[in-house]
This record gives C-alpha cells, sequence and structure tokens, in this order.
C-alpha cells in the first residue's frame, strides 16, 4: 500500500496561481483606500487643530502665530496646553501649513500639501484645505 507523502509539485502551483489570482484582484482596492484613509487622518487632525485654535482665542483673544504655540505660552491668561501633544506632521511626514490671518477674511487657514509636499496637485498630491 503506498503512502501519501505530501502535495504533488502540480497542487502546489495550483494553490500558487490561485493565491496569485486573488492578490491581484485585491491589492489595486486596498491601496485606492490607503490613500483615502490618509486623506482622512489629515482632515481628523487639521479639525483637532481647530478645537484647539478656537479654545487658544476663548482664553487670550487672538488666534496664535503658530500652531506650536498651542503647546506652551508664557501669556498671562495661557491655560494650555491646548493639544495633548507635540504638533503632529501630516500623514506623508510633511508640517501642516497655518496661517493668520487666513484667505477671504478668515481668521486662520490650515491646510496639507498632500502626498508631494508641494502646492497644487491632482489625486493623492492634491492639498486639503480645512475650512
Amino acid at each position: 500500500m503506498r503512502k501519501n507523502r505530501g502535495f504533488t509539485m502540480i497542487e502546489l502551483l495550483i494553490v500558487i496561481v490561485i493565491l496569485g489570482l486573488l492578490a491581484s484582484l485585491v491589492a489595486p482596492k486596498f491601496f485606492s483606500q490607503l490613500s483615502t484613509a490618509e486623506r482622512g487622518i489629515a482632515a481628523a487632525q487639521m479639525n483637532a487643530f481647530e478645537t484647539a485654535l478656537d479654545t487658544y482665542r476663548l482664553d487670550l483673544g487672538a488666534y496664535p502665530a503658530k500652531l506650536e504655540d498651542l503647546r506652551s505660552g508664557e501669556q498671562p491668561r495661557w491655560d494650555g496646553p491646548y493639544l495633548p501633544k507635540d504638533v503632529p506632521l501630516d500623514p506623508w511626514g510633511n508640517p501642516y501649513v497655518y496661517t493668520t490671518p487666513g484667505e477671504n477674511n478668515a481668521p486662520y487657514s490650515i491646510m496639507s500639501y498632500g502626498a508631494d509636499g508641494k502646492p497644487g496637485g491632482i489625486d493623492n498630491n492634491e492639498d486639503i484645505v480645512h475650512k
């Protein structure tokens, strides 16, 4: 009587081909969701900045000159830190762009230049502007 000692080479090749086909179908969907998630993280971080900036303004009467001022201050009415941790970089490792006053008579503006870290761009490189 002959004993089965494992899989044949043909069986292994068939399994490898099936796994390759599945990976080729799933990988593009996964990577497109990754860029969407990064843009969502940037938007969420900018929302947290908005809350911290508004609280800072309520305490001191004006918006800070830079985002780092939300973590430490010497002003008499400063009641921070207004962010629980240091100011994070955007999901692509670039600093957020904060200006005060902002565009269109806004008190401030916060933006990320996207994956390329440069103004403008399309798709994943498109700027994310907090409104």
